[in-house]
């Protein structure tokens, strides 16, 4: 199955993570691919705690994508979703989260149709799991399970910025 967490509200990684936990509790091995993120977060520092069931790599320049992406965006977006690739063709890893994959295809850091092919051609034994604003309407209908996250309020509007332990 392949489920999707997109908009433009909070908890779309969240979400993701909290399936990661879910699947490990029941004996899974997870793979926690991360585009365009290079940043150290709490979350990571708990899941380093579960890293025989539970596999973080980032790959992102530390930097924001805003508009027009680098050819270091274009290279990480390439080794990332060729892990993707590879872990889905050897079959080692029960889930695969490639959070902010939507947003890297919206940004055609990655090609719609490779996405597409890897979907088509995953073994139904792996759960499939992209997060990220801007899912296309071709991500959307291929997936099973899609979940809008839509901001109503956010604290930055106001100024406050994010917080250690709930932001970040």
């Amino acid at each position: 199955m392949l489920q999707i967490y997109t908009g433009n509200g909070k908890g779309k990684t969240s979400a993701a993570l909290g399936v990661a936990l879910r699947a490990a509790g029941a004996g899974m091995k997870v793979l926690f691919i991360q585009f365009m993120k290079n940043t150290p977060t709490s979350e990571l520092e708990t899941l380093k705690a579960l890293e025989n069931k539970i596999t973080v790599k980032q790959f992102g320049s530390g930097a924001f994508v805003i508009n027009t992406p680098t050819e270091k965006d274009f290279h990480y977006a390439g080794l990332a979703f060729a892990e993707i690739e590879n872990a889905a063709a050897a079959q080692s890893f029960d889930v695969i989260i490639a959070d902010e994959l939507c947003t890297a295809e919206h940004y055609k850091l990655v090609d719609t149709g490779k996405v597409l092919s890897l979907i088509k051609n995953c073994p139904q034994s792996i759960e499939l799991i992209f997060t990220g604003r801007y899912a296309g309407n071709e991500l959307i209908n291929a997936a099973d399970v899609v979940t809008e996250m839509r901001e109503i309020k956010h604290c930055y509007n106001n100024n406050i910025p994010a917080r250690k332990g709930i932001e970040y």
